[in-house]
This record gives C-alpha cells, sequence and structure tokens, in this order.
C-alpha cells in the first residue's frame, strides 16, 4: 500500500510517531484504526492532540482531516475527552 506519509495528513512527523508505536505501514493503521493508533502514539508523545487522531481518521478514510463529518468528529472527540480530558 505503499508509506504512511503518502496518506492525508501523514506527514514526515507523524510518519515516524507511527513506526514508533509499531505501525509501519498504511495497512497497520488501517487494522489498528485511529484510536489504537492514537494511544500507542500517545503512550510516547504525550503531546499528542485531538487534531493527531483527527489526522490519522482523516488518513484511514482517505481525506483531509478537516472533510470529517460531523459526527465523526464528534464521537472522536468524545473518546479523547473520556481518555485524555479536554487537553
Amino acid at each position: 500500500m505503499g508509506k504512511l506519509s503518502e496518506m492525508p495528513n501523514i506527514g514526515k512527523v507523524l510518519e515516524g510517531k507511527l513506526e514508533r508505536a509499531g505501525i509501519d505501514n498504511p495497512s497497520d493503521l488501517v487494522v489498528f484504526g485511529s484510536k489504537a493508533s492514537f494511544e500507542r502514539i500517545k503512550k510516547a508523545d504525550q503531546s499528542a492532540c485531538l487534531n493527531t487522531l483527527y489526522a490519522l481518521e482523516g488518513a484511514i478514510q482517505g481525506i483531509r482531516w478537516h472533510g470529517l463529518d460531523e459526527v465523526k468528529k464528534s464521537e472522536l472527540k468524545e473518546f479523547y475527552r473520556k481518555h485524555y480530558g479536554n487537553k
């Protein structure tokens, strides 16, 4: 499927964070999903924020994260709030 950085929203920095979290290619990201992938990143990088979670979901859907529908954004925001507070 190629490199992670070839997916929407995934630049070299986020690609590196994903690889350090054991997510080495687009197929891995899709299998783990945005939430589990984010949790893996967050363990090593406490600065990971809600926008990172949005970026991962957008990459999985093949769209820029700004294009996520409001239902999905709300779901991800609630997940983030529940697990990581309002940071």
